[in-house]
């Protein structure tokens, strides 16, 4: 580990367990992580912490306009986030999660958090890689956006997201280059036919044996990992996160947030171990990986 910056080598099993360990504490302490993810570096906080989304988008340079989106370590946790998944959400989330597919949905009423203008929708994504998901499952949903400056690429090594980040970063957990480079395709599910926001690692071919598809990517100014794609002006969408770790989450008025606290069943879904999550994994290798959120 790097002293200086808190840089974890996740090859090396010792700083991998560490690392995860202390990222895990960053983010209970409101501080900003870095984490690799299967399309690129993420900059994560708490998504329920709305200082830690703001220091979030002052890092980046970004203003409320792009919301960060949300990243997930299971599916039951991303059924708790949203409303509403329309027809076809669950078609999209059983063929191509944990993985490179931002889904725009509905905001559930019930939380209370704030992560920006998000117009009552959340963007919200499971990804595709082991140190991302053992992340998520130890800290529930986390607001992660592309982890680089404001209108610069989308970093693909920690050490592209540290020369970027610097120190307003608690700690970096390096997993290696990521092996997509490709920020998540982010599609909207708030209309009543499925809109293609962002075309990216999954190709709209891809999507459209699956569920009808309308060509809305004029929209998104992709961001990064997810979540500007729903205000328009996001490289990898922050308005799903950007190019990816994605979520652009709703700040709803409804002061409960027994979600997140109660003994509400969703609570247990927002902290991110329902098995729900490994049958989603099913046999696919990749779900092995229980892989971090885009």
């Amino acid at each position: 580990m790097n002293a200086a910056t808190r840089l974890f080598d996740c090859a090396d099993s010792a700083q991998h367990s560490e690392g995860v360990e202390q990222a895990a504490a960053a983010v209970g302490r409101g501080e900003l992580v870095v984490l690799p993810t299967d399309t690129v570096y993420g900059i994560g906080a708490d998504a329920f912490m709305p200082s830690a989304v703001a220091a979030l988008l002052a890092a980046k340079g970004r203003s409320r306009q792009m919301p960060p989106p949300v990243l997930v370590g299971s599916v039951r946790a991303a059924f708790a986030l949203v409303d509403d998944l329309g027809l076809h959400g669950k078609d999209l989330i059983e063929e191509f999660w944990p993985g490179g597919l931002t889904l725009v949905c509905h905001a559930a009423r019930t939380l209370s958090w704030d992560l920006g203008d998000t117009r009552g929708t959340v963007a919200v994504r499971m990804p595709l890689h082991p140190v991302a998901l053992e992340l998520l499952k130890q800290t529930g949903p986390m607001a992660v956006s592309s982890a680089n400056r404001s209108g610069e690429p989308p970093a693909t090594t920690a050490a592209g997201a540290e020369a970027q980040l610097g120190e307003s970063v608690a700690v970096y957990l390096d997993g290696g280059p990521c092996a997509g480079g490709v920020p998540s395709s982010i599609v909207d599910l708030t209309g009543p036919v499925p809109r293609l926001l962002r075309a990216g690692a999954v190709s709209a071919e891809r999507l459209r044996m699956v569920a009808p598809l309308i060509d809305g990517t004029g929209l998104d100014g992709g961001d990064d990992l997810g979540a500007s794609a729903v205000s328009g002006d996001d490289p990898t969408a922050s308005a799903v996160t950007g190019d990816d770790p994605a979520a652009s989450a709703v700040s709803g008025d409804d002061p409960t947030a027994s979600a997140v606290t109660g003994d509400d069943p969703a609570a247990s879904a927002v902290s991110g171990d329902d098995p729900a999550a490994s049958a989603m994994n099913g046999d696919n290798p990749a779900g092995s990986d229980d892989t971090p959120g885009t």
